[in-house]
């Protein structure tokens, strides 16, 4: 299992709440896929379970899974009894390491759907893509045209 960028040292002070016996995830296991969900533009916990089935091959890189996939119903219960403070304080320590590491170079994502770029008559849907660019140096790195708002990148 990889380090994950420093997640797992960092998320390691959130206490864990459930009871021992029926714990068939592991906590750090729920806060990296939900923290991932979220990142990739997730909003709830279908999101976050619909997430890590489509995305398990690249988890089990990371994490352990021991129970597999945790269910949307397990995400929600586990966020709902976190503390939010503390969890917090976990993801600005691990934002502020990420930014140490890359020393404040990013590289900047951002979705966009074509105004117009769709075709009524011929049911033609409109045009999504994804472009790309180092802030720092304001070098438009490229685009990349997706379906349907999907996240996945179609040009290889």
């Amino acid at each position: 299992m990889g380090e994950v960028g420093g997640f797992i040292e960092h998320f390691s002070i959130l206490p864990d709440f459930r009871v021992d016996r029926t714990k068939k995830h592991n906590l750090i296991d729920i806060l990296f896929i939900g923290v991932c969900t979220v990142i990739c533009g997730g909003e709830g916990f279908t999101d976050t379970e619909d997430f890590a089935i489509t995305k398990e091959d690249w988890l089990r890189k990371y994490l352990e899974l021991p129970g597999g996939i945790p269910s949307h119903d397990t995400f929600r219960r586990v966020f709902s009894v976190m503390d939010p403070g503390v969890f917090l304080v976990c993801f600005a320590k691990w934002s502020e390491s990420l930014h140490q590491a890359t020393k404040g170079e990013v590289i900047a994502l951002d979705g966009k759907t074509i105004r117009h770029s769709f075709g009524r008559a011929s049911g033609q849907p409109a045009l999504h893509i994804i472009s790309a660019w180092a802030s720092e140096n304001g070098l438009a790195l490229g685009h990349v045209k997706v379906d349907d708002k999907s996240n996945e990148n179609t040009g290889r």
